[in-house]
C-alpha cells in the first residue's frame, strides 16, 4: 500500500517519522487506504451527524463517495477486503479531510489500529500505553488522559429496563457528551422532540403505524420537504412515530434518574471509580460484575504497562462522538490547555467489523493522533 510523505510547513516531519518508527517496533503494519470512501459506510456507522461534517461528490454511476474523514473504517474495509486473518495490527500517517469550524478541512493523523485479539484488556491497555508513550516522546509534558467506558455505561442501561426509544436518546445524548441534568429533564418529562411538535406527536401516539407514518408524509409533501439534514420523509416520520410512543412511556421514573445521575457523577482515577461503581450497584441491586471485573483487568494491565493509573481521569459520563464504540473510550489533552481539542482520541470498537461484512465479530481497538495538534502542543 501507498505512504503519505509529509510535506514542508505542514506537519513536523520527524514528530512523523518518530511516532511511525515506534509503531513499526511495537508489530504495527503501516497502511495507506484509498482517500476516496463510500460515502454512506461513513453515515451508517458513524451517524447522521458526520455527513455535516463530510466532503462528498458523486462518481460517474451516481453513487455517493468522501473524501476520508479518518482512518479507522477504511483501515477495517482494507482488512476484510484483504481476507481478514485471525489477528493483525496496523498503523496509518495521511490525511483526512473534514469540515472543522476555525480549523483547516485537511488535516493529518496517525494512529493505529488492533483486530482480532481475544485478550481486550490487554489490548485496550497496550493501545491506551502507547498513544501516551508517542505524546510522552514528542516532548508532551504534561498529559491529560480521559478515560471512559461504553460497555459500562450500556450494561447499566440494560439493566435498568428502559423502553427502546428511550435507551436510543439517553445514548445518542452521552455519545455527544449531553446527558446532563437538563437532558434527563427532558427524557423524563417526555419532552424528546421540540415543544412545538407536542401537539403532533400526542395525536400521533396510539395509532396504527401505517396510518401515522403516511400522516407525516403526507404533511412533509404539502410542505414541499423531500429531505432534512439527509433524511428522507419516510425516515422523518420514523422518527416522529418513535418519539411519540416514547413520549407516551411516562418518561424516566425517578428512581431510575437517581441512579442515572449517581453513576454519572462517578468520577476520579479508575481504582476509586471501580469501588464508587460497585458500591452503587450493589445498593441498586443491579448485575455489573462482569464489566466491573473487566474494567478492574484492564487497570491491572494499563499499570503493568508502566502507567501510573492514578494520573489517569475516569469519568462514567465520558463517551466519544462515534456511533460506533462499544467499550474503553480514552482522550488525551495538552494539561496546560484543557478546553483546547484533544491530541488523541480512541477506544474499542467490536461490532465495526462485522459491520462492515466480517463473517463473526471481530474485537478491535485502536486510536487516531492528530499530529498538527500535537506538534503545536511540543513546540
Amino acid at each position: 500500500m501507498g505512504r503519505y510523505e509529509t510535506s514542508p510547513g505542514r506537519m513536523d516531519d520527524r514528530l512523523a517519522g518518530s511516532l511511525m518508527a515506534r509503531f513499526a517496533a511495537a508489530g504495527y503494519a503501516r497502511v495507506e487506504p484509498p482517500v476516496l470512501q463510500p460515502a454512506e459506510v461513513f453515515i451508517d456507522l458513524s451517524g447522521e451527524d458526520i455527513r455535516r461534517r463530510m466532503f462528498v461528490t458523486t462518481d460517474a454511476d451516481g453513487r455517493e463517495r468522501a473524501l476520508r474523514p479518518e482512518f479507522t473504517i477504511p483501515v477495517a474495509r482494507e482488512w476484510l477486503a484483504a481476507g481478514a486473518a485471525d489477528h493483525a495490527a496496523f498503523s496509518y500517517c495521511g490525511p483526512v479531510f473534514r469540515l472543522r469550524p476555525g480549523e483547516a478541512g485537511e488535516f493529518v493523523q496517525a494512529g493505529i489500529e488492533s483486530f482480532g485479539r481475544t485478550d481486550v484488556e490487554a489490548a485496550d491497555a497496550e493501545v491506551l500505553a502507547m498513544a501516551l508513550e508517542a505524546v510522552e516522546g514528542a516532548g508532551l509534558e504534561r498529559p491529560d488522559v480521559r478515560v471512559g467506558d461504553v460497555g459500562l455505561f450500556s450494561a447499566l442501561i440494560a439493566a435498568l429496563d428502559l423502553p427502546p426509544a428511550r435507551v436510543r436518546k439517553i445514548k445518542r445524548a452521552y455519545a455527544q457528551g449531553a446527558l446532563d441534568a437538563a437532558a434527563l429533564d427532558g427524557l423524563s418529562n417526555g419532552h424528546g422532540l421540540a415543544g412545538e411538535h407536542a401537539g403532533l406527536l400526542k395525536a400521533m401516539q396510539g395509532q396504527d403505524p401505517r396510518a401515522a407514518r403516511a400522516f407525516v408524509e403526507d404533511i412533509l409533501e404539502i410542505a414541499g420537504i423531500a429531505s432534512v439534514g439527509g433524511r428522507s420523509a419516510g425516515e422523518i416520520a420514523e422518527r416522529f412515530l418513535a418519539q411519540a410512543a416514547a413520549d407516551a412511556d411516562g418518561g424516566i421514573p425517578a428512581e431510575t434518574r437517581a441512579v442515572l445521575e449517581r453513576f454519572l457523577a462517578v468520577r476520579g482515577d479508575p481504582d476509586a471509580a471501580s469501588a464508587e461503581l460497585r458500591a452503587l450497584a450493589a445498593e441498586a441491586r443491579i448485575d455489573l460484575a462482569a464489566v466491573l471485573d473487566a474494567f478492574d483487568a484492564r487497570t491491572g494491565f494499563i499499570a503493568a504497562r508502566g502507567v501510573d493509573v492514578t494520573t489517569l481521569s475516569f469519568s462514567a459520563a465520558f463517551g466519544r462522538n462515534l456511533d460506533y464504540y462499544t467499550g474503553a473510550v480514552f482522550e488525551i489533552r495538552d494539561a496546560r490547555r484543557p478546553e483546547a481539542p484533544p491530541l488523541v482520541g480512541g477506544g474499542r470498537y467490536d461490532r465495526l467489523l462485522q459491520t462492515l461484512g466480517a463473517e463473526r465479530p471481530v474485537p478491535a481497538v485502536g486510536c487516531s493522533i492528530w499530529l498538527e495538534r500535537l506538534a503545536e502542543a511540543v513546540q
